[in-house]
């Protein structure tokens, strides 16, 4: 079959590989559509992620598709069904599943391959992370399901409410999501954009305001001017994942306030605060990674429910021999252009469906 194989950093080959087999528990799924992400941006940039895949290895980890066999014991499901393999599962019995903290299992499974033919599921995330897509959902549609459920749990540990107004910064794939997603449960969002190209598509997914960075003007200043009394926002989340926005996520919160660190800059990175503006302002930091079987459902239903701009999600598509280049590409950015989101990867000449949540 044909797939997408990373060997190192900015190395992503396009190759002919022995078709996967698999064992008891286990699905082989024909990959419907595949879809490019943020981590595997950054994993191509470094050329490896170290709790997530170790090169060489066939590339991706968005994905849904068509069962194509099944594994001795396999109950749930049959050939021919359409199904969302999410990229991980939990053990369930370690420390941390069993303090509610799936996320953080010490025995997580992941699963990498997406930009390939087909695709072997593994019996666990078979078991326990894979759900059956209705057919009036496109493929690339519910694929959305594994990023967005990890800015569920972003929005879930964030504590906002209804009526709360949260500051977004970033306006990546992440980012987007953060701001729809809180904007869907009532919350007022203010999106702190790098590029005039994003302040459409901020807007797009209900941001209510639009800060885009201008150099020699206080961002943080303008931020807090369009909070009540310039206090700051009750919720802060940083999706760029830089230092200097770690920062600055934490001087737009009002007192009492609390900021997501979502975006995870290199190993390594430091960040400066101000320890009387955190301990006087009784501010809560928090950092929120990957997703749980919870969140991943909460996604999914949001997104076959219709409420969630999947179609939007879903700016460019390209074939498998095309995702080399399709990640050359990502690594420069143009601000004369409009905001690419996603990419829908199809890996068997399938064209897009068309349909719509």
């Amino acid at each position: 079959m044909l797939a997408a194989v990373l060997y190192g950093s900015e190395d992503l080959r396009l190759e002919q590989i022995p078709a996967p087999t698999i064992g008891s528990g286990e699905l082989l799924v024909r990959v419907g559509a595949a879809l490019t992400c943020g981590t595997d941006l950054k994993v191509y940039r470094r050329g490896y992620h170290a709790m997530m895949l170790k090169p060489p290895v066939v590339f991706g980890h968005e994905l849904a598709g068509t069962v194509i066999a099944v594994g001795e014991g396999v109950t749930k499901f049959s050939v021919g069904d359409r199904v969302l393999p999410l990229n991980s599962a939990p053990c369930d019995d370690c420390y941390f599943c069993n303090h509610n903290q799936q996320n953080l299992c010490e025995h997580i499974l992941f699963n990498n391959g997406a930009y390939a033919q087909l695709m072997r599921i593994p019996a666990r995330i078979v078991d326990k992370n894979t759900l059956r897509i209705p057919d009036r959902v496109a493929f690339e549609h519910a694929a959305l399901t594994e990023p967005l459920a990890c800015v569920i749990l972003g929005l879930e540990d964030s504590g906002a409410q209804e009526g709360d107004t949260m500051v977004v910064i970033g306006a990546g794939p992440i980012g987007l999501m953060f701001i729809h997603a809180a904007s869907l449960n009532g919350i007022r969002v203010i999106a702190v954009v790098k590029r005039a190209d994003q302040i459409a598509a901020a807007r797009l997914f209900g941001a209510a305001e639009v800060v885009e960075i201008i150099e020699g003007t206080d961002t943080v200043a303008r931020v807090r001017a369009l909070t009540e009394n310039s206090r700051g926002a009750d919720v802060v989340i940083e999706a760029v994942a830089r230092p200097a926005t770690w920062e600055q996520a934490v001087a737009m919160v009002r007192k009492g306030g609390t900021v997501n660190l979502f975006g995870g800059p290199p190993s390594g990175t430091t960040v400066t605060f101000d320890t009387n503006h955190l301990h006087y302002g009784d501010i809560t930091l928090k950092a929120t990674f990957h997703l749980t079987p919870a969140t991943a459902r909460t996604a999914f239903a949001l997104i076959t429910s219709g409420q969630f701009k999947a179609a939007e999600f879903i700016t460019r598509t390209a074939s498998l021999d095309e995702v080399p280049a399709v990640f050359a590409s990502m690594m420069t950015r143009s601000a004369h252009k409009i905001a690419d989101i996603k990419t829908a990867v199809f890996p068997n000449g399938d064209k897009p469906s068309g349909r719509t949540p």
